[in-house]
């Protein structure tokens, strides 16, 4: 995980501008680097991952032209080859040294060519006019905003842009901007035509995809490490990037020590495929002397997000501390293609596929902030498999009847199809989901809500909530993450759309809680 930023004019004071970056040191401690392009500034923190030569450091320059980019490119080989063919040389193994030739090939139409997670930024020095752009989910982060003399600035983190611009707003992924303008280059999320596969064909491509989509992500320099919660989604890549090595693979698992649903099943996982697994517990201490640190790194007040965050970033922390893994492998984008908890209500096909269509275009604000600021925050980097941008095109095309859970048991097709290949145990494979934020120890929830409680007497809280006309909070404990936020990104709610929450309009979803704790449907999840 590295950190990027720049700012597209001449405006920017050199001191400001390396006081916010300074910012992100964490994503990127090997390296910085700032050059002036004598239009504007560019910056690159570095976290080695591939080409860990000083070759591979960034800024890139072609002719007039800079690039910096956080990004993995996957396949680039393959691309440098055809690149060297028309002849172009290069000075490292990174590949997004292929960046600037590629842009000087394809312009912007180089952006649907890629097979990434990246957020970069490009000055073409021939024109003299920056180009933006960010990969079709937003697995890399990047946040945009103007200054007061109307430079636009960008950035990977809204904490780099605090008291430079006025208004701080997420990068929409799948866009590209160039002379002022954002311009969707690929919508993920809209298929361009409905797949009709049956089930057993279906089952054989998602399984065939999503191999081949933790295979591109096991390619490093540097040390890879596994976060297994135990769940599904998590235990699926691990137990396919276990079959790929020729070594046990190294996983992570946290929960509270007292009643961590998951530990068990991670555990059992582990042992399974032959993996060298550690377990991290955690304290109610550290789960509330952690709250504030967490809700500054992630930069959001959305309930879910910061409740998932809490295991996540103290584990992230321990793999940081005890090791010198550098790349983590992560189970996220699974609920938003075949299902969560609550879409068990949808009333039909239809309107299943328009709520993952929605879940996909706002995971940037969400699942995939929360995995990258946890991460990023302890200088590792997340690999997301079922991120795959051919995996989630095809499930995404996928005939929404197939998709429905008709099955009596959620996300059947991705169970169905790695159920030959011995794989994970029966009772990993078929066992319901867990929440993240309940799976590490439902007191953990229990605890933030008692924290939050203590913090305003009734009067207090509705008093306090009303200040808030975006994103208004609902409950003391929403109130508490909203003040915090606002301590560290005063006047910047809009980053985020709305609370992460059950499609309220369908029947069983009208909650006042996200958690899926809280769904009659939950069940034997929780066990």
């Amino acid at each position: 995980m590295c950190s990027i930023m720049v700012c597209c004019g001449p405006a920017t004071d050199m001191r400001r501008f390396t006081d916010g970056f300074a910012r992100t040191v964490s994503r990127g401690p090997d390296a910085c680097r700032v050059i002036d392009t004598g239009n504007g500034l560019l910056g690159f923190r570095r976290l080695s991952i591939m080409g860990l030569t000083p070759e591979g450091m960034q800024p890139f320059r072609l002719g007039r032209n800079w690039a910096v980019c956080n990004g993995e490119l996957y396949g680039f080989k393959a691309q440098r080859d055809q690149l060297i063919k028309k002849g172009y040389t290069f000075a490292s193994d990174s590949d997004c040294e292929i960046l600037l030739p590629l842009y000087r090939e394809y312009g912007t139409e180089m952006f649907a060519m890629l097979d990434a997670e990246f957020a970069c930024v490009i000055y073409d020095g021939d024109r003299e006019e920056y180009i933006a752009a960010r990969d079709p989910i937003g697995i890399r982060p990047l946040y945009y905003g103007y200054e007061a003399s109307g430079v636009i600035c960008f950035a990977s983190e809204p904490k780099n842009l605090t008291g430079l611009v006025s208004r701080i707003m997420p990068f929409p992924p799948g866009h590209y901007w160039k002379g002022g303008e954002f311009v969707c280059y690929t919508d993920i999320a809209a298929a361009e035509e409905v797949c009709h596969d049956d089930v057993e064909s279906a089952c054989g491509k998602i399984r065939e995809k999503l191999i081949a989509g933790v295979k591109k992500r096991l390619i490093a320099d540097a040390k890879v490490g596994f976060l297994l919660s135990g769940g599904l989604d998590s235990s699926l890549v691990c137990a396919i990037a276990a079959k790929e090595c020729s070594h046990p693979i190294r996983t992570f698992a946290i929960g509270m020590r007292s009643d961590a649903i998951d530990l068990k099943y991670a555990r059992q996982a582990a042992e399974y495929i032959g993996a060298d697994h550690t377990e991290v517990y955690m304290t109610p201490e550290e789960v509330i002397s952690s709250l504030e640190t967490v809700i500054e790194l992630l930069g959001t007040w959305d309930i879910t997000t910061i409740r998932a965050s809490m295991g996540m970033y103290l584990v992230c922390r321990a793999i940081h501390e005890r090791t010198d893994i550098r790349v983590i492998l992560t189970g996220e984008i699974s609920d938003e293609l075949f299902g969560y908890k609550y879409t068990d209500f949808a009333p039909d096909a239809a309107a299943f596929q328009t709520e993952a269509e929605k879940r996909i275009r706002e995971l940037h604000m969400y699942d995939v902030l929360r995995a990258d600021r946890c991460i990023s925050v302890n200088s590792l980097e997340a690999r997301v498999p079922f991120g795959d941008l051919d995996f989630v095109r095809y499930v995404m095309s996928l005939d929404p009847e197939l998709k429905i859970n008709r099955y009596g048991k959620g996300k059947y097709l991705l169970r169905r199809a790695f159920a030959d290949g011995d794989y994970l145990p029966e009772g990993i494979l078929w066992r319901e989901k867990a929440a993240f934020s309940d799976a590490v120890g439902h007191s953990m929830v229990d605890y933030l809500k008692a924290y939050a409680e203590e913090q305003y007497t009734d009067a207090e809280y509705e008093k306090k909530r009303l200040r808030y006309a975006h994103g208004r909070p609902f409950t003391k404990e929403s109130l508490l993450y909203r003040e915090i936020f606002e301590k560290y990104y005063p006047g910047q709610a809009e980053m985020i759309a709305d609370f992460w929450m059950p499609n309220r309009t369908w029947k069983g979803c009208d909650v006042d809680d996200p958690s899926a704790r809280v769904l009659s449907n939950y069940g034997a999840s929780g066990e």
